[in-house]
């Protein structure tokens, strides 16, 4: 059934600067292709009913790449575990307004939840890291600057390393070594 202006079958809101920070942070695939899961799979109120190995078998990856990529995702307070097999995404970054489900009764009805009741809730829940109850992407916009400092810094010394093998003596060429070789006599 095709979902109506008045009541679209989902309706989620993600965060593009989220999109953005998350695309320059993750360096693998695996993580990012999990993100991406978990918002295609979130329920209405943004939580996520999916157990590991319903992870990994749509991933066709092991569980345990799957539990690695989810503990580094958690890690940054983008999900979080609620129970076994049911996490939440922190409403900030995706969130699934509403859905059309299906009743009991085999009818169908349109749930709304709305993303400021959700944060209300997670903030008020002091069990919960600060990272999530109170979200910030600037600790994995900091983490890329330094991931990009370190990039530059490698390339510079790579840089130079092939500069120094390059390097004319006197005028003349000479074989990597044969400096050392001689200082040695």
């Amino acid at each position: 059934m095709y979902s109506s202006e008045d009541n679209p079958n989902a309706f989620a809101l993600d965060s593009l600067e989220f999109f953005l920070v998350i695309s320059q942070y993750f360096r693998e695939a695996l993580p990012l292709r999990l993100i991406f899961l978990l918002i295609a799979c979130q329920r209405a109120g943004g939580r996520i009913e999916l157990t590991q190995d319903e992870m990994a078998k749509v991933l066709d990856v092991s569980r345990q790449a799957v539990n690695e990529a989810l503990q580094e995702i958690m890690t940054h307070g983008i999900v979080y575990k609620r129970s076994r097999g049911v996490y939440q995404f922190n409403p900030p970054y995706s969130y699934r307004i509403g859905e059309l489900v299906r009743t009991m009764d085999g009818g169908k009805k349109y749930v709304r939840v709305e993303q400021d009741e959700v944060l209300n809730e997670v903030r008020k829940d002091t069990s919960l890291p600060d990272l999530v109850r109170f979200p910030s992407l600037d600790h994995l916009r900091r983490a890329v600057e330094e991931m990009r400092a370190e990039r530059a810094e490698r390339r510079t010394e790579r840089k130079k390393a092939r500069q120094a093998a390059e390097k004319p003596t006197d005028g003349l060429w000479e074989l990597p070594g044969a400096a050392e070789e001689g200082m040695a006599q």
